[in-house]
């Protein structure tokens, strides 16, 4: 008896539904338009975006900027691991290295970047203070090196993709104009000072202002990819391994130290730039706590 209860109550429900179906099309016919007509006349058309919103924007050149595949030259330098290591072996530690470099290079570069991202018309002196100011005479090679790799990237890859805003026009010449001042630089005969080096800080800087990146991302950025040379260094090195290496990348503690020395040097003058490291014992003592966490887990 049940089945047969069942059967009759879907046998009517069944009914309904064609009569409902039968009530919604000639409803539709009095309308006076077609079963097709009706159903897509109900259905909203979907939009395509248009192609003038699919141009270059600030996150396009931010993702190219901090792509590992940034033919900067980064993976040939070590950033003075290699001199670590040698120097400390075997009580090497790569979470002391990556705290103290880290705090180093904010404190004496990213002032630099900032100070061009604010004001890319004094590219050529903030190069020329920078490079009067680095003692060291492989991390002047390495800086030079990549700052005139970012500035063929720019000439031969970034400058088409643009859009020449007013804004932007300004910094833009004074980057055509740095680039013509470096290739006459070529020229200047043996002992010389060149009118022009190139160095990658305040070129980041420049570039990414004119590619409408801001302030604080050019920073991140900035920071960001020296960690990862610094992590690449240590994998060639055979300290541990390219999976441990992109941990300690998405790890909590990195982004919080990046943005530590980014907080810390905002306001740093390029003329005070490399002071605030001896007085940062204790900011050094809490990070390498921190990145130690992250190898010893």
């Amino acid at each position: 008896m049940t089945n047969e209860a069942d059967c009759s109550q879907s046998q009517a429900i069944e009914n309904e539904i064609a009569d409902l179906e039968q009530r919604l099309r000639a409803a539709k016919a009095r309308l006076g338009h077609p079963p097709s007509e009706a159903i897509t006349a109900s259905t909203p058309p979907i939009e395509l975006p248009h192609h003038d919103t699919l141009k270059p924007t600030a996150t396009h050149f931010l993702f190219l900027l901090s792509d590992s595949a940034l033919p900067l030259g980064s993976f040939a330098f070590s950033s003075g691991l290699e001199s670590y290591l040698a120097h400390s072996r075997p009580n090497s530690s790569f979470p002391s290295f990556l705290t103290y470099s880290l705090s180093s290079y904010a404190s004496t570069t990213l002032p630099f970047v900032l100070a061009a991202h604010r004001n890319p018309e004094k590219l050529a002196e903030l190069d020329d203070t920078l490079d009067a100011s680095i003692m060291c005479t492989v991390g002047r090679r390495a800086s030079v090196a990549q700052g005139r790799a970012l500035l063929s990237i720019w000439e031969r890859s970034f400058s088409g993709a643009v859009s020449a805003r007013p804004e932007r026009s300004e910094a833009i010449s004074q980057l055509k104009e740095f680039a013509l001042l470096l290739r006459n630089a070529a020229s200047t005969t043996s002992g010389e000072l060149p009118a022009a080096s190139a160095h990658l800080g305040p070129l980041f800087g420049a570039i990414a202002f004119i590619v409408g990146l801001e302030r604080q991302e050019t920073a991140y950025v900035f920071m960001l990819s020296h960690v990862k040379a610094l992590l690449s260094a240590a994998v060639r090195a055979s300290m541990f391994g390219p999976y441990h290496a992109q941990k300690v990348l998405a790890s909590v503690e990195v982004q919080e130290g990046i943005r530590d020395v980014i907080q810390r040097e905002w306001n740093t003058k390029v003329e005070d730039a490399g002071q605030s490291v001896p007085v940062m014992d204790l900011w050094i003592g809490r990070h390498e706590m921190l990145y130690s966490r992250i190898f010893n887990s």
